[in-house]
């Protein structure tokens, strides 16, 4: 399984689909609005009345960087000031990308505050301290907001759901937030394409809304949201999204808990 998802987030068929200009209406429609209302919600309610200094973000499993740039791009248009903000990824062919849509995307008032590594998410803190060049112990508790998309499954089909929340409960500062969205089990047809798509059903696993939250629970997190949300698909065109943008309300008061999306937002205990 590992060698297949590497070959295959390596692949330009990957760049493509995780970057601006060729990603799926959808994604992009997605985080200038659901993914971006839900952080800035957060931040807003946990982090920026909490803090008067300058956010410090990190995005794990972040592939080509399309929304921890597009956060940024959010935030500098509300005047909310960033110190730094990482994206880290196991894919170099994708964080190469990345640190190419950050030149291309970002103004330069991020010049020297984003930073993109390789790194895998089960030995985050660890690979990202090498990837500084600096002691591991020098980065816990330095981030305000911590972020996965579509990656957090991963962890939990090699069995490192654990080491991975436990590294983001230790790299946030007490009262800082992490927000995980994912695929959510219960939507069928994600559970029809991925069975037919791997062979071996521990390849394509996707844990329940609750199997997600646990592992936040365990390294010691307040969970503020547990949730489904998402009636959008990343690979829609804007007639599909306009589409599912209308049924929206519909199926949210019907079928909520079949939406696409799994959300956990979970928040450092403050001491």
């Amino acid at each position: 399984m590992i060698e297949r998802v590497k070959k295959e987030y390596n692949s330009e068929a990957s760049v493509r689909k995780y970057t601006t200009k060729t990603a799926g209406y959808g994604i992009n429609y997605l985080l200038r609005h659901d993914y971006a209302n839900i952080y800035l919600n957060f931040l807003g309610n946990y982090l920026l009345s909490s803090s008067n200094t300058p956010l410090r973000l990190l995005e794990f499993g972040c592939g080509a960087g399309m929304n921890l740039i597009r956060i940024l791009s959010i935030l500098e248009k509300r005047n909310i000031p960033v110190k730094c903000a990482y994206g880290t990824d196991f894919s170099e062919r994708l964080i190469q990308s990345a640190r190419h849509e950050a030149r291309s995307f970002l103004s330069k008032v991020f010049d020297g505050k984003i930073r993109f590594y390789v790194a895998r998410n089960e030995m985050l803190s660890a690979e990202l301290a090498a990837e500084e060049g600096v002691p591991r112990v020098s980065l816990l508790g330095s981030f305000d907001l911590i972020l996965g998309v579509n990656t957090f499954r991963y962890c939990h089909r090699l069995g490192k759901e654990h080491e991975c929340a436990r590294d983001v409960f230790d790299l946030l500062r007490d009262g800082g937030v992490c927000i995980m969205i994912d695929m959510n089990r219960k939507f069928p047809l994600f559970r029809s394409r991925l069975r037919g798509y791997f062979k071996d059903e521990g390849a394509s696993y996707l844990p329940s809304l609750d199997e997600y939250a646990a592992p936040f629970v365990a390294a010691g997190f307040e969970i503020l949201r547990k949730d489904n949300f998402c009636w959008i698909p990343h690979s829609a065109g804007a007639a599909l999204t306009y589409c599912c943008r209308i049924l929206t309300p519909f199926l949210n008061l019907v079928a909520r808990r079949y939406a696409m999306r799994s959300l956990v937002v979970s928040r450092k205990p403050k001491r």
